[in-house]
């Protein structure tokens, strides 16, 4: 009696279990379109391209006037998300108009940091980073510590970008397997504001698909089409933007990309992503109910996978024959998944298997679950009695908590109520134990969660150590689309002002540009003209000469000096036209003119030239005549109204390869002196060979930038000497 009472009881329990699902189903799935607004909180401005989902339902966005509609029912939680504003969570209770404020995230300058040449500490660095990678996929918290170890700073020695930007990397790659999209976006935004990387800011794109910031993804594979990209690199991109458009419900657009990737990949003979292209195109078109296609890229996908590896194989055997399932088509899912057990059965023991759907326990549950869908219920038991103790054996409680159930259920629907009673416990047993694991997993979770924050908190506080020594730069991703204009008008205003801008840049970079053109032409007609100018001048100054010792009746000597001056004056114009001469042909005029004062004042100076062995003279020019005024002054105002005999001293001395040093020195009788020798009318009239010497250093030190640097002093405490310092660049 109480047996049957402990049967009746196990019916009703489903019977009511079922029934109370049903009424609670019917109330929780009353959806309505629940309308609402994202805003700044300070400006007040709405936000377009926000990311809005229900938790596990629908996804959309935020329109240009930062307006969205969502299909929603009580009790689901809302979730703002971007990667410019903290992500907002809001509980439906009422169908209402929502309007949700967020706020701007707080973002930070990276440090700018100096390369490194120190052999060692790259060394250490590489190794660091290496045992990182190693234990990437083994013990996430190891892992990070390598890297906290590379980026930790030495003793006298800085770290550079690029190595700053592998460590961010790494880091980004360890958070993105162990699930953790959020510090991986964070972490590979570090490693591309250190250096540049297409392959990363590909990883970027793929970490805002995982944390569900789906617009922000979109937008960065989109910018990186943009860029010079390898054909691998092409096909990752285009695979990308199909899986994210997949993620929200665009099969179109998912297809599309698919497609693209797929094209590229036959193109650069890619073999592996050409075999995961049509499965996922066939995916896409499952998912928007084109059957026959999907049918078709799947039957593609399986002939591909078969010339891979045994994984690769029975992985895609799996999800063809879970689109079989989705398609009502029983028979061809038992038959794929009774080969993908026979060639898990005969893959190697030591093989490892990622993918948690690819194990025994969970094929024989998938091929009992077709078999109860045809209401073959007794062909079903065997399979499930062999997942139950698959899991059992290899201590997967999800799976044999599902296959313990699904087998209760059979035994009661087939009237074998003690079986189902026996079942039904085992299921009770199975969900405690399972629920301690649960809760062990969670507790786990949270203190690994705890303890990879930590860890990253550690590397944070590395960086703001450096930023006290280092300056800080920021590299802003500015991924923005252009904003639709209302009309035609807007638009032709937008573009005639950008116009208008451009030709006004034109004009007047045309107008700087000729009247630097100007400046320059006349520049050189000032130093033509100058330059004429000393010629005749220097002439008189010579024909002086030549008068002065003809009034004495001395012709022999007027004769010798007019045949030295004769040479002189043909190679003064000879150089005439020329801008700069040789410094070698400008010691020649030099000495050569020395030679005549020499002649004419023999009783008042001696003279003294000597040049510099390491002075190349072929490779430094000079404006021709630049020196003969200051030698002149020297001879005329210095050591012509000298009492004893005089000393001139001409010397070339190299400061270095690219610069010398030209010394003019007289022990006359000095600047002060000679001005008090000159008449009335000397006085009123100004040097003219100092005049357009000290202009024509003017004009070229202006068009040459500091060609020639003139310095004129007194040799003597008593203001007595002359010394004249003139530095010449080469170049």
């Amino acid at each position: 009696m109480k047996k049957l009472f402990f049967l009746l009881f196990i019916v009703v329990l489903f019977s009511s279990e079922e029934s109370f699902s049903q009424v609670k189903r019917s109330l929780e799935n009353k959806s309505f379109m629940l309308k609402g607004e994202v805003i700044d909180g300070e400006t007040n401005m709405p936000i377009p391209k926000v990311n809005v989902e229900i938790l596990g339902g629908q996804y959309t966005t935020t329109n240009f006037s930062g307006r969205f509609a969502i299909s929603a029912k009580i009790g689901d939680e809302l979730v703002i998300k971007s990667d410019d504003f903290v992500t907002v969570y809001y509980t439906i209770k009422e169908n209402d108009f929502v309007t949700v404020r967020v706020e701007k995230a707080k973002t930070e300058s990276a440090p700018v940091v100096s390369k490194t040449s120190q052999n060692g500490r790259q060394a250490g660095f590489n190794v660091y980073l290496d045992s990182a990678k190693f234990f990437l996929k083994k013990d996430a918290q190891k892992s990070i510590e390598y890297v906290t170890k590379a980026l930790e700073p030495k003793r006298g020695q800085t770290i550079s970008k690029k190595e700053k930007s592998l460590a961010f990397e790494t880091l980004g790659d360890i958070n993105l397997f162990w699930s953790q999209p959020d510090l991986a976006i964070d972490n590979f935004k570090q490693s591309l504001q250190n250096s540049s990387n297409t392959d990363v800011a590909i990883k970027l794109a793929k970490a805002f698909a995982q944390n569900k910031n789906y617009q922000e993804s979109i937008s960065e594979f989109q910018k990186l089409l943009k860029d010079n990209l390898s054909g691998y690199q092409k096909v990752e991109v285009y695979e990308g933007l199909g899986d994210t458009y997949k993620a929200i419900g665009d099969g179109v657009k998912s297809v599309f990309n698919y497609q693209k990737a797929l094209d590229t990949a036959k193109e650069n003979r890619i073999t592996p992503k050409i075999t995961n292209l049509n499965s996922k195109i066939g995916e896409a078109y499952a998912q928007s109910g084109a059957l026959s296609e999907a049918e078709e890229y799947f039957d593609n996908s399986l002939k591909l996978a078969k010339k891979e590896n045994k994984q690769r194989a029975v992985s895609e055997k799996n999800k063809v024959a879970d689109f079989y399932n989705q398609n009502r088509d029983y028979e061809k899912e038992i038959q794929l998944r009774e080969e993908t057990l026979e060639e898990l059965n005969s893959m190697d023991k030591g093989a490892t298997v990622e993918d948690e759907a690819l194990t025994p326990q969970r094929q024989n549950y998938k091929i009992a679950n077709a078999f109860v869908a045809q209401e073959k219920y007794k062909q079903a038991i065997p399979y499930l009695e062999k997942s139950i103790a698959e899991a059992d054996k290899k201590e997967d409680l999800i799976v044999q908590k599902d296959a313990v159930r699904k087998l209760s259920e059979i035994y009661r629907d087939i009237g074998e109520f003690d079986k189902a009673t026996e079942s039904y416990q085992r299921y009770v047993e199975v969900v405690d134990e399972l629920y301690i694991k649960k809760e062990q997993e969670i507790s786990q979770a949270a203190r690994f969660s705890k303890e990879i924050t930590q860890k990253q908190n550690r590397i944070a506080s590395l960086e703001n150590d450096r930023k006290l020594n280092e300056s800080r730069y920021k590299l802003a991703f500015e991924n923005q689309e252009l904003i639709q204009k209302n009309d035609r008008i807007q638009k032709w205003i937008i573009g005639s002002l950008i116009l208008i801008v451009l030709l006004l840049f034109f004009a007047a970079y045309t107008q700087y540009k000729n009247v630097k053109q100007q400046k320059f032409a006349n520049n050189i007609l000032a130093l033509k003209s100058l330059r004429s100018q000393m010629n005749p001048h220097f002439i008189f100054n010579a024909l002086n000469s030549v008068n002065s010792f003809i009034a004495v009746n001395d012709e022999r000597t007027a004769n010798k000096y007019l045949t030295d001056f004769s040479l002189l004056m043909r190679s003064v114009l000879e150089n005439s036209e020329e801008d700069f001469i040789h410094l070698e042909k400008e010691i020649e005029l030099l000495e050569l003119y020395v030679k005549l004062e020499h002649f004419r004042f023999k009783d008042k100076f001696d003279y003294k030239i000597s040049i510099d062995e390491n002075i190349k003279l072929n490779e430094f020019v000079i404006p021709p005549m630049l020196l003969q005024p200051y030698v002149e002054n020297a001879v005329w105002h210095g050591l012509r109204y000298k009492e004893e005999k005089g000393l001139l001293e001409i010397n070339f001395a190299q400061i270095d390869s690219e610069t010398i040093k030209i010394s003019i020195i007289d022990d006359g009788i000095g600047r002060s002196k000679s001005n008090e020798f000159k008449t009335e009318n000397q006085k009123k009239q100004k040097s003219k060979g100092m005049g357009n010497t000290q202009k024509r250093i003017a004009i070229l030190n202006q068009m040459y930038k500091d060609k020639v640097d003139v310095k004129v002093e007194n040799v003597f405490e008593n203001n007595e000497g002359t010394k004249v310092e003139l530095i010449l660049k080469k170049d």
